[in-house]
């Protein structure tokens, strides 16, 4: 082997076994993602500070929201994938879409199932849509990070081929090409999760709760912007491959969000931020 690669590690995809039970890697990303986001997102809740006064929704209603946005992920996450990656193999064989552990989740899909679970959500508890919007988006990088790292994990989605300028390219056990590549899903968990939590992190802290809608459009324009730079070192989908100009489909379902992510920031920073509430004690004359 070449001195300048890395050896891809050897991780077994099923983190647990008991008996005929098998839990991967895959599916704890996701549970641990939903969880830590939850832990984080009550956090921000409960700080009245970020909020300049209390937050529009209370830890209760956080709560009941799980369960909302857990659905919002997975079906909206399968039917995603199902739609925009591989639809003439699902119309042969429809039984495959229940298939959940075998693979197969858009981020696209996922996300606008958040958005349907996020607005049906806030018109049944009467909540600020963009507010819950904000909450949801600050958490979701922890829950992208665990998945980019599940996707490495199990060897998929793999980058395009790597010369020797690259030390830390691998060859992907499951490729059947053997290719020296880019280990394209630590790029994304580094930037879809761990960069895009940092700067919205840093937004929370800055005052940003204050302006609804303003975390939700800089998640989606920052998601996007970084999902269009990993995407220039990520193999495409075999099925799919290269669209019109050498473009991807995870590039072109990126570019609506930067639209619509521009226009939401616009809209929340032109939206006054409400006064911090002062307590006012006066004094006897």
């Amino acid at each position: 082997m070449p001195f300048l690669t890395i050896t891809f590690p050897a991780i077994d995809p099923v983190a647990i076994s008991i008996g005929p039970l098998a839990i991967r890697w895959y599916a704890l990303a996701y549970i641990s993602g939903i969880v830590l986001g939850w832990i984080y997102a009550r956090a921000l809740v409960r700080n009245e500070k970020l909020w300049g006064g209390p937050a529009p929704i209370a830890p209760v209603q956080l709560d009941d929201f799980i369960l909302w946005v857990t659905l919002g992920i997975i079906l909206g996450g399968r039917t995603g994938y199902v739609l925009f990656y591989n639809l003439p193999f699902f119309i042969e064989h429809p039984a495959a879409v229940l298939k959940l552990w075998e693979g197969g989740m858009s981020f696209h899909g996922g996300f606008l199932g958040c958005v349907a679970a996020v607005m049906l959500f806030a018109l049944k508890n009467k909540i600020s849509i963009l507010s819950l919007g904000d909450i949801t988006t600050a958490v979701a990088p922890i829950g992208i990070f665990l998945g980019r790292l599940a996707n490495f994990i199990k060897g998929e989605l793999w980058g395009r081929e790597a010369d020797a300028s690259v030390p830390w390219r691998m060859v992907f056990p499951d490729d059947p090409s053997h290719l020296f590549r880019h280990p394209s899903q630590l790029y994304e968990a580094a930037l879809e999760g761990v960069l895009l939590f940092a700067i919205l992190a840093v937004m929370v802290r800055m005052g940003a709760l204050k302006r609804p809608g303003l975390i939700l459009g800089s998640f989606i324009a920052i998601y996007a912007l970084a999902r269009i730079t990993s995407e220039f070192f990520r193999e495409p989908d075999p099925q799919l491959g290269f669209l019109w100009g050498g473009l991807t489909m995870g590039m072109l379902l990126s570019v609506p969000m930067i639209i619509v992510g521009a226009i939401l920031i616009v809209m929340a920073w032109r939206r006054e931020a409400p006064e911090p509430i002062q307590k006012s004690i006066q004094g006897r004359p």
